[in-house]
């Protein structure tokens, strides 16, 4: 079987440090890694049409939700702060991408909605988006891929808050 880069990590540390079980590194580098080589690769597709990762994540989340949402729900959806939320939502409202509404139940809210252009937007980035991940994925069988999103699930649900 070939070495990867971590592989090598782990040999100098267990010629090092022959008494420490290095085996969490294995995952943790190899994630740490895979992310280094995976967020250009999504830049360059969500930067083809004009959106950072985080201006994606919120149109993406007002398209998941199916209707308007408080920013307090895009906030909470999408983990950013309050004022990193506040920032993104005048950026695309500015663009055209967003509007936001006032709320029928509390006179002191708003909804925020996609426009067309944002609807349209979301959905042709979604396709690239997706297909792009497609392809990073495409050493793996359909079968691996599930097993891998299943060890991360359980990994995620051990951890969350």
């Amino acid at each position: 079987m070939q070495k990867d880069h971590v592989d090598l990590v782990l040999e100098q540390w267990q010629q090092q440090r022959p008494d420490l079980d290095v085996s969490p590194m294995a995952i943790f580098g190899r994630l740490s890694r895979m992310n280094s080589m995976v967020e250009p690769k999504i830049k360059a597709v969500l930067k083809s049409y004009g959106l950072t990762i985080a201006e994606f994540d919120v149109l993406a989340a007002l398209k998941r939700g199916g209707e308007p949402l408080t920013p307090t729900t895009l906030y909470n959806t999408t983990m950013l702060t309050s004022g990193a939320m506040t920032a993104r939502l005048d950026k695309l409202e500015q663009r055209g991408f967003i509007k936001r509404l006032p709320s029928a139940t509390d006179r002191r809210s708003l909804l925020i909605a996609l426009t067309e252009k944002g609807l349209e937007l979301v959905d042709t980035a979604v396709n690239a988006h997706v297909e792009n991940e497609r392809q990073m994925l495409a050493c793996f069988s359909e079968d691996e891929i599930k097993q891998l999103a299943s060890l991360m699930k359980t990994w995620l649900l051990a951890h969350e808050k």
